[in-house]
């Protein structure tokens, strides 16, 4: 290699980390409008790098198979990529945008593997629902293997809603925008979702 080659390559290499570094310090809304008007892939790697394992384990926890959810990350940030330009800061976060869209790879999978395995969910069991409105509270009190048996046997959309909410700390407001439904709307799901998953805990 000659060596202007080298100090081509060198000043090349030490420009690219410059800007990377740089980039790295964006936020995720500033991230995304540079993504979208260069395309850059290497961008996006800084937001996949930001996001992978949490997506990862949130595909694990539907999936529960470790090369299903590592295809499922890759599928999701595949699309994320190709929908970037979909996003709209204005009416959610970059994350809440990239959770949905994880929840709804996740749903769409299940929903297949139970059709393909008839997987039993909560509809295959017997529950009753009381008038009692449970509150999250409640719910931290319970033991958390059983607590999560008992998520695993909800419907998929019932799950993702929930996790939604008390593990990504998506807003009332940002979910009525996500799932294009009112206020008492979202509420009485997440109401009927939570008394679905203590019912079912206690069956266990």
């Amino acid at each position: 290699m000659s060596s202007l080659r080298m100090l081509i390559l060198v000043l090349v290499g030490s420009h690219l980390e410059s800007y990377l570094g740089s980039a790295k310090k964006l936020s995720d809304n500033e991230l995304v409008e540079k993504i979208k008007k260069t395309q850059d892939s290497q961008l996006f790697g800084i937001l996949y790098d930001r996001y992978s394992n949490k997506v990862y384990n949130k595909c694990y926890s539907f999936a529960r198979n470790d090369t299903e959810a590592k295809d499922l990350t890759q599928d999701i940030f595949l699309r994320v990529f190709l929908k970037l330009d979909q996003y709209k800061s204005e009416k959610a976060s970059f994350s809440t945008w990239l959770y949905v869209i994880t929840y709804n790879f996740c749903t769409n999978f299940v929903n297949r593997e139970k059709k393909k395995n008839r997987t039993e969910h909560l509809e295959d069991y017997e529950y009753h629902l009381s008038d009692h409105v449970v509150g999250i509270k409640e719910i931290n009190t319970l033991d958390p293997d059983k607590l999560n048996e008992a998520l695993q046997l909800l419907l998929p959309e019932e799950k993702a809603l929930l996790l939604l909410k008390y593990q990504d700390d998506v807003s009332i407001k940002e979910l009525q925008i996500t799932f294009e439904a009112g206020k008492s709307a979202i509420k009485m799901r997440l109401n009927r979702a939570k008394a679905k998953v203590v019912s079912i805990y206690n069956t266990l």
